[in-house]
């Protein structure tokens, strides 16, 4: 296991492929770790895949309360010491919203932007704070059920194949959960992604509860000359639910910035 030690604790991370492959930054959604991405990964191109546990999910310590830009600083940590020069990075929901402040911030560090299932700003306060009042009360496990409904389309739900992924939510860290809602609840990156100047590819699904199509072309439109692609049947997380279309929208991308 590969942990990169940042002021607040150990953050978890993997590197999968060659070593002079393009290098590719994952970051995960909230209440998911680094395996939300073992399915798509054997569809993209030879790259050199990082990926990593952001603080209180995963194996990586807790870390306490932190922002979308403090979330931001621990990825240019990670692309500082793994990647080796300028990265794509490729964010899904909480993720994403970490790539648009690390593109802000730290332009230098990023080839090109892949954002999944996020948006500039999501959800009100009133909403994330319902949430965080319902894992307090209940933890993580008691908010699951209707979770699996925001993230998945009805087909998929139906299958044996979401148990794993109820199961990785209900046994995530309260605490880290819960400063992660708080992250977001906060962030309005609205004028980040206007600001933004550099290739970006924005995918929605079309069954998104979470994030749902038209908020999430609406944050594409915010970034010039950004693509917006929407898959069909998909739900918050299509790396999981539908891999191959999800690959095929990102592998060519992914292709065009590795020269």
């Amino acid at each position: 296991m590969q942990v990169l030690m940042r002021p607040w604790g150990a953050m978890h991370y993997r590197i999968d492929g060659p070593g002079d492959g393009l290098p590719v930054v994952f970051a995960n959604s909230l209440g998911t770790d680094l395996r939300l991405w073992d399915a798509v990964l054997p569809l993209l191109p030879a790259i050199r895949a990082i990926r990593y546990d952001k603080r209180g999910h995963g194996l990586s310590d807790f870390g306490g309360s932190a922002s979308i830009d403090d979330l931001a600083a621990d990825a240019a940590a990670l692309i500082e010491t793994a990647a080796g020069g300028p990265a794509v990075f490729v964010g899904l929901s909480i993720g994403g919203m970490i790539g648009q402040a690390l593109a802000a911030a730290r332009p230098e560090l990023l080839r090109a932007l892949v954002l999944s299932n996020t948006a500039a700003q999501m959800g009100s306060p009133e909403s994330w704070q319902a949430r965080i009042a319902a894992v307090q009360a209940g933890g993580v496990a008691g908010i699951a059920d209707a979770v699996m409904e925001r993230w998945f389309a009805p087909g998929f739900r139906a299958t044996p194949a979401l148990r794993p992924w109820r199961n990785m939510l209900a046994r995530c860290d309260a605490p880290g959960y819960v400063a992660a809602c708080r992250a977001i609840a906060a962030a309005d990156l609205t004028g980040t992604a206007a600001a933004l100047r550099l290739p970006a590819l924005v995918i929605a699904g079309a069954e998104d509860g979470a994030s749902p199509p038209e908020q999430v072309g609406a944050t594409a439109a915010l970034i010039p000359g950004a693509a917006f692609r929407v898959i069909p049947g998909a739900g918050h997380l299509p790396c999981v639910e539908t891999p191959a279309a999800w690959a095929a929208l990102v592998a060519p991308f992914l292709q065009d910035h590795a020269r």
